[in-house]
């Protein structure tokens, strides 16, 4: 992607904000890259790839396990599936797109409803049980991320991987973005826990599972595309359509007002939200995806700026509050922005 570097010192406290974030959590290597009005304006680098001081160091090719943040290339291939025609509708109920032989609990279920985490389903030792009608309240569970995944195939009759790989990674020439069955040299290790059990890994390479990595720079160059509605080196990429969709408020209205707003998975910004993962100076448009390492893409057209912070930390330790921390780091870009 054709973006300029113009190195400058205005979001120094942006900086300063990540590499604080970075000496809370479990982490050897970090960095932060902005894109403000068409520029690389922002680019650092620190650490290793692992606690290991022989390890590589974090550098611009570096690619970070992105955990949940994989969810916005899924929320594409929603996109891109509703666009085609492969589904007719996200208000259309998801038995019309998987198994006949599908469970009476999913009834009412829409695919809506698994995009905005508002499906009210959970799955407990292999079994699915519904913790509240769909449409009324909000909960993060993996299991609307499996169908969803699942719908895509079923529908389009490709992976979530072909379908980002054919539509955005080959025409703007990714090289650093994909799931990987397999460790190299420019993976990052993930900190963890031993023995932690909500840290999963798979050798597929479909896009359905949490093995994804991506560098810094193709994170923010995927926001860029983002905001530019697929519109990047003096191409159409993908009909703006897509774009539109799947960053827009899609959240059904019934559910609380303070509960967290999504659009095709994207945390989006709407209305004042107490659970909203977005900072309170970031103004209203803007969206933004978060994953379980901490590495964060944020996306803010009002301002034509997208920033990316990433870690190689999994999870929080004890007492650390993720919601307010990540909430500051957008706040500290708007502040960077105002004086």
């Amino acid at each position: 992607m054709l973006i300029n570097k113009k190195i400058s010192a205005q979001f120094n406290s942006v900086i300063s904000n990540v590499r604080k974030t970075s000496e809370l959590v479990d982490c050897s290597g970090a960095s932060v890259f902005i894109i403000y009005n068409d520029n690389i304006v922002t680019e650092e680098y620190w650490g290793k790839h692992s606690k290991d001081p022989n390890s590589r160091c974090i550098q611009a090719d570096t690619q970070f396990h992105v955990a949940s943040v994989r969810k916005s290339y899924i929320g594409f291939a929603v996109a891109y599936a509703v666009n085609k025609g492969y589904i007719g509708s996200i208000d259309d109920s998801i038995i019309n797109y998987i198994s006949p032989r599908a469970l009476q609990i999913l009834n009412g279920t829409t695919i809506k409803h698994l995009l905005t985490h508002t499906h009210g389903l959970k799955m407990v030792n292999g079994e699915i049980f519904r913790e509240f009608p769909p449409g009324e309240s909000w909960a993060y569970r993996g299991i609307g991320i499996d169908l969803l995944t699942q719908i895509i195939k079923n529908t389009t009759g490709k992976t979530v991987a072909e379908i980002v790989a054919e539509n955005v990674f080959k025409p703007l020439n990714f090289s650093e973005t994909g799931w990987y069955g397999e460790i190299n040299e420019k993976l990052v290790d993930v900190v963890r826990k031993p023995n932690d059990p909500s840290w999963t890994t798979s050798k597929s390479t479909d896009g359905d599972k949490m093995n994804m990595y991506v560098s810094s720079r193709e994170l923010a160059e995927w926001g860029y595309f983002h905001l530019k509605q697929g519109f990047v080196n003096g191409k159409q990429i993908v009909e703006k359509e897509i774009i539109d969709i799947a960053t827009s408020l899609q959240s059904p209205s019934t559910i609380d007002a303070n509960f967290p707003q999504n659009g095709f998975l994207w945390f989006v910004k709407d209305l004042p939200a107490r659970k909203s993962e977005i900072g309170e100076l970031v103004p209203k448009g803007s969206f933004q995806i978060l994953g379980y390492t901490g590495v964060t893409l944020l996306v803010i057209p009002q301002q034509n700026l997208v920033a990316v912070r990433a870690f190689n930390s999994f999870g929080s330790p004890n007492g650390f509050d993720y919601l307010a921390d990540v909430k500051k780091f957008g706040d500290t870009i708007i502040e960077c922005l105002l004086y």
